[in-house]
This record gives structure tokens, C-alpha cells and sequence, in this order.
């Protein structure tokens, strides 16, 4: 997510408040009753930032384009030919982005690698098994990048959002217009943060109400379900759908399959996508119309009534899913962190003698140093 990216229940769990529960289930059962119609577009206009909102209005999908003009052929020759190694980079890369982006905001902290006493990747089980060749891709790229464009001059976060779009892009789903112009944090955020992330057998109360309760403006139900699509690539391990194996319902083949699949073996991998686990499609939908999904959590999401409409309608219209993930995932890219410096020196590695209590920073243009100053 060759070698896997894992447990991916990155983008599993999206979003949304109950309180719209009334206006959503007179949707569903509009849909029920009649023809699939497509879904209205998505909110993605940045909201007012207050004190729990990580939301900003200096981000763009330009911000590099004067000051690194060639980041996207960088970027998309050099995960074009990860991919060539390894197919699972873009199921990588993608619960790598969301991973980093829900703790604190997208500023590449979860890079920060094991051999740092505080690194994420050591918050389990979380960020169990994320990729590792996709990890030392962002850096490699960034890289090419410093010495192409100028040291500093583009983030490890940035980066890691356009290495993203281009996998999905290149995996057959839509090109994502991510915004730019993110900071990189100076450590790791704390485990309580890396914790709020979802777990892959939550129900789907739980899902909508963690995104809600963390002020990050993801307030609709279709957003759950179009993120929970990026498991159309990747796979899972046994141990993160062992609420289904270890005593599988009679009355559940699937569960059934699964444990015998598994076999006891937690660390066995299952692809979350049946029919086509390397391309970017719909068809994780249609698996979930079959009863095939294997986390709990996104079986879930065909199971309620307050998501199952939405299942339906991007199982039969491909574009539809395609549009509503491309405006999520552009949305989780607004998600800031309050601190930073422009670029780290390097992605994998704190930048030494920075601390982040003391470090502040100004959003600007992509063409100037903005590098943090000390207080």
C-alpha cells in the first residue's frame, strides 16, 4: 500500500455529522424509489478559520508554479516508475496523505521515520506496515526537486500531495487538483493526535461522528463513502479484519472465506478489492453490493442506510465516484498544520536544531524564502 502499504484503512472513514441525518435519509429514499441520479457537487470553498479549524485560504494548486515549474513531470516520471517496481506505491501513498493530513494537518510529520523516538510510524496499530518504498519515494523525489528548483523550495508535504494525485492518476482513476503551499512540521505530531485516525472494524456512527467531532469541515456523507473508494486499490492484513475471522457469523460466507483465507495468520495480506486490485475504478463497490467488502468498515458503509444509497450510485456511475473523490481528496489538501518551516532538508529526518514550540510561520507566496523564524 513488491511489498504492501498494509492495514490500509487510510481513507476508510470519512465524515459527516449527524446532524444532517434527516435531509440525507430523505435522499436515500428518493434514490431507492428511482432512477440513480448524479450526486450534487461537494462543498470545497474554505470556511473561516478558528481556533479548532484546520482549514487555511493560502493554499493553491499553483503555489510552485513560478518557483518549480517542472514539479509535476518530476513528481509523475518518478512515481511512474515506482509503480513499474511496485503497483501497491499509489495504495501506499494514499493512506500515507490521509494518515499524515487527519492527526494535525497535511505537514509530512508522519515521514518523520522510526529511528525518531517519536515518530507516527510507531503508533500502532495506526500506522502498522505503512509502505516503505513509497515512503523513500517522497524523499527521493524531494531530492530531485531541491536540486532541480533550490533547496527548501518545495515541502515534503507538497510533494507527498502531488506524488498522490499522480498514482491515482496513473492507477486509471481522475488526475486530484491538490492545493499547495504547505509548511512541514518540525517533528511528529503526538500519539494522542495519531490516534483519533479510525479504526478498521468502526461502525459507521463512529466513522461519521470522529470526522465530525475534529473541525476539519467534512460535514457530508458523500464524502465518507467517496474516500472509503481508495480502497480500490491496496491490500489489508489479516489482523485488521479479525473482528470477522476469528469467529466468522455462520450466516456471513464472505466472513467465512475470509478466515479461511487467513488461515490464523495475522499478518497475511487480502486485497480490498476483488475484481480489479491494481486499477483505480469503481469496481470496490461493486464488492460491496456483493457483501465482499473485508473491513468491517466498509461494509459497513453499504450496510447503512445513511451511506448504502451512495454505494449504489457510484457502483453504477464510475465518473460520479471518480468527481466526488478527486473534490474530497482536493478537500483533506486544504487541512494545515499551525506551524512549520517551508521545506525540511530532508523528508525522512527533524531538521536539527529546530524546536516546534518555537516555531512560527507565515504563509506567503511559492516564490519566496517564507522560511519559519525562531522566536
Amino acid at each position: 500500500m513488491a511489498r504492501s502499504s498494509g492495514n490500509v484503512h487510510v481513507l476508510l472513514a470519512m465524515l459527516v455529522p449527524l446532524c444532517a441525518a434527516t435531509a440525507w435519509t430523505a435522499a436515500a429514499a428518493a434514490a431507492a424509489a428511482g432512477p440513480l441520479l448524479p450526486l450534487p457537487d461537494l462543498q470545497t470553498t474554505t470556511r473561516t478559520m478558528n481556533e479548532n479549524d484546520t482549514t487555511t485560504g493560502s493554499l493553491s494548486a499553483d503555489f510552485h508554479a513560478l518557483s518549480c515549474p517542472d514539479l509535476h513531470g518530476i513528481v509523475r516520471s518518478a512515481v511512474q516508475a515506482a509503480r513499474g517496481q511496485d503497483v501497491q506505491v499509489t495504495a501506499g501513498l494514499l493512506r500515507i496523505f490521509f494518515h499524515d493530513c487527519f492527526p494535525q494537518g497535511c505537514d509530512a510529520s508522519l515521514l518523520v521515520d522510526k529511528t525518531d523516538p517519536g515518530s507516527e510510524q510507531n503508533v500502532e496499530p495506526q500506522n502498522k506496515g505503512l509502505n516503505q518504498r513509497a515512503l523513500q519515494l517522497i524523499e527521493s523525489i524531494r531530492d530531485t526537486v531541491h536540486k532541480r528548483c533550490g533547496e527548501r523550495s518545495v515541502s515534503c508535504a507538497d510533494i507527498l500531495a502531488v506524488a498522490t494525485s499522480h498514482a491515482v492518476n496513473l492507477a486509471g482513476g481522475p488526475f486530484i487538483n491538490m492545493q499547495l503551499g504547505h509548511f512541514d512540521s518540525v517533528g511528529p505530531a503526538q500519539p494522542w493526535q495519531v490516534q483519533t485516525l479510525p479504526a478498521p472494524n468502526a461502525d459507521v456512527t463512529t466513522l461519521l461522528n470522529t470526522f465530525a467531532a475534529n473541525g476539519k469541515g467534512f460535514d457530508n456523507p458523500i464524502e465518507v463513502v467517496a474516500l472509503s473508494g481508495a480502497h480500490t486499490v491496496g491490500k489489508a492484513r489479516c489482523s485488521s479484519f479479525s473482528d470477522r475471522t476469528i469467529r466468522p457469523n455462520p450466516n456471513d460466507n464472505f466472513a467465512k472465506e475470509l478466515a479461511q483465507f487467513c488461515g490464523g495468520d495475522g499478518n497475511r495480506q487480502r486485497n480490498l478489492d476483488e475484481i480489479t486490485p491494481d486499477s483505480f475504478d469503481n469496481s470496490y463497490f461493486l464488492d460491496l453490493i456483493r457483501r465482499k467488502g473485508v473491513l468491517t468498515s466498509d461494509q459497513g458503509l453499504a450496510n447503512d442506510g445513511r451511506t448504502g444509497w451512495i454505494v449504489n450510485v457510484f457502483a453504477n456511475d464510475q465518473g460520479n465516484f471518480f468527481e466526488k473523490f478527486a473534490q474530497a481528496m482536493e478537500k483533506m489538501s486544504r487541512l494545515t498544520s499551525p506551524g512549520g518551516v517551508k521545506a525540511r532538508r530532508n523528508c525522512l529526518k527533524r531538521d536539527a536544531g529546530v524546536n516546534l514550540q518555537t516555531t512560527v510561520v507565515a504563509a506567503g507566496s511559492g516564490d519566496d524564502e517564507g522560511l519559519a523564524a525562531s522566536a
